[in-house]
């Protein structure tokens, strides 16, 4: 819970999310919530991950994100009161917290001047989601791919006090995430473990060091 944005918030707002929150546990790969569902609050990710994702009527899959520990979500239907934008899978066993969204509203109604500690984070991941697509447009793949595990795991790695972080995700989604074929994803995976960036195992990657990621820099004749 003790993420950057949640340890800047104001006592107040903190132990009010702290003491509304309901605690919830879902299996591998059940759904949080669908797209076009009616918003229901704020999430924060305890343990696990969540795949944001959507799909089509051909069972293709487009994965925008994962949210780690100890990341709160949900943020944009609060703001605007319009429906979930995408779907939202446990990518492995995963225990998160909720907030409920009128109880929520409530309560900003009574003290306004939380919603800008609300709205810094929706601009934190706008901020974000901005340097992800000047990446897809000026890096190669295996930059891209080290930036974006670095960044799966630095808010937990910083509040738990240590370098490695476990993330728990199959091959292929990660390849769908950045956008490279399979083969190309294994490729990459392996020179970043050649580097001692990560560690490979089935179905999860071990971070091993956050900002040798951030600093990666492909071998050379490598076109990835």
């Amino acid at each position: 819970m003790q993420g950057r944005w949640f340890k800047t918030l104001p006592e107040a707002l903190r132990q009010y999310l702290l003491t509304e929150a309901s605690e919830i546990s879902l299996a591998p790969g059940a759904r949080l919530f669908a797209r076009d569902d009616a918003a229901d609050g704020l999430y924060a990710v305890v343990q696990g991950s969540i795949r944001i994702s959507s799909g089509d009527d051909q069972a293709r899959e487009a994965i925008l994100a994962f949210v780690s520990p100890p990341e709160w979500f949900g943020e944009i239907a609060l703001f605007d009161g319009k429906t979930r934008t995408h779907d939202a899978f446990a990518a492995g066993e995963t225990q998160l917290v909720h907030v409920d969204q009128d109880r929520l509203l409530g309560f900003l109604r009574e003290y306004p001047r939380y919603w800008q500690d609300l709205g810094l984070l929706l601009t934190t991941k706008l901020r974000q989601t901005f340097s992800f697509m000047e990446d897809a447009t000026l890096l190669p793949s295996s930059v891209r791919m080290a930036r974006r595990l670095a960044s799966m795991v630095e808010n937990f790695g910083e509040q738990a006090g240590r370098s490695r972080r476990v993330v728990e995700l199959q091959q292929d989604q990660l390849a769908k995430l950045i956008g490279v074929s399979r083969q190309t994803c294994n490729q990459i995976l392996k020179e970043l473990e050649s580097q001692g960036c990560i560690s490979i195992a089935y179905g999860r990657i071990e971070i091993l060091d956050s900002a040798a990621l951030r600093q990666f820099v492909p071998q050379k004749g490598s076109s990835r």
